[in-house]
């Protein structure tokens, strides 16, 4: 920061290569950081996740840097085929999303147009030898062998950076994802898509809750779609929605089990001069 106030920006760092001959699958499609700021998370056109972590010697210099390496990738989405729409459904991740760290592991919400994952990132830098029933290239002790036991001990290795799926909710969107959100209860998130916003528990993979629809019975009087939505950091009774008409509608859970009416509409007068019908994609909550 200057002396008169002003933040000055400098570029810092660079990851990957800079080359003209960037494939599709390359470019990038959301960034996240976690919580803390410790991770940083990249999702691309290529259904991969990038996650990088930053750089402990950098925290410590003076002036403090910002400095990323790379932590984990991992493939979270390949491309599908929906036969029932004749549709090509893309890798490509929409959103990223962060759950709180309870635990050793991290977890991670991924979604593309079709289909959302929730991701556990873990470390592991131990391992357990001395089994009784197996030896060390996995085949199973000849039992006429076998005549004495082993207490198994635990043998430090090489750090190894593991991402597993442990839940998939799919098939619960007509349209394609643009938004998810974790509930500040750490329990709950919600997903959006053009028309719609569903609910979901993160322990339920087959079942969501409709709680917003905005899908008129006559597809020919639709005058505007959901373009983001967001829970409140705190407050877990309350989200909010944009749509393509540059509005913001605020829905408390509380009032109904369909947030069909909201408790506060944000908007501006339209400019005549100056329409479009897709305005507004993205939004964060400001705390105070």
């Amino acid at each position: 920061m200057e002396g008169n106030g002003d933040i000055q920006w400098s570029f810092s760092q660079v990851k990957g290569t800079l080359d003209d001959d960037v494939t599709e699958a390359d470019i990038i499609s959301c960034v996240e950081f976690n919580h803390d700021g410790e991770l940083l998370a990249t999702g691309d056109k290529g259904g991969r996740v990038v996650i990088f972590q930053r750089d402990p010697a950098s925290k410590a210099c003076l002036p403090r840097r910002g400095e990323y390496n790379v932590y984990s990738t991992f493939q979270s989405h390949e491309p599908e085929f929906d036969y029932l729409k004749s549709l090509e459904i893309e890798e490509k991740i929409n959103k990223i999303r962060w759950l709180r760290r309870k635990n050793q592991a991290h977890f991670l919400l991924s979604t593309n147009d079709k289909t959302i994952k929730l991701w556990k990132v873990s470390e592991r830098d131990k391992k357990v030898e001395g089994y009784n029933t197996r030896l060390e290239n996995g085949s199973v002790v000849d039992r006429d062998n076998f005549c004495s036991l082993r207490v198994p001990i635990i043998k430090p290795m090489e750090l190894m950076i593991e991402a597993s799926p442990r839940r998939i909710f799919a098939n619960a969107h007509t349209y394609h994802i643009n938004s998810i959100s974790v509930n500040s209860d750490q329990e709950t998130y919600l997903s959006a898509d053009d028309l719609r916003i569903n609910l979901w528990h993160l322990e339920i993979t087959d079942q969501s809750f409709n709680i917003v629809d905005i899908k008129p019975t006559n597809m020919e009087e639709l005058t505007e779609v959901i373009t983001a939505a967001e829970f409140h950091p705190v407050e877990c009774n309350l989200f909010v929605y944009s749509s393509s008409k540059g509005t913001i509608r605020l829905c408390d859970m509380r009032s109904a089990a369909l947030c069909d009416r909201h408790a506060k509409l944000f908007e501006e007068p339209e400019d005549p001069t100056n329409r479009s019908f897709f305005f507004r994609n993205n939004f964060q909550y400001f705390r105070r």
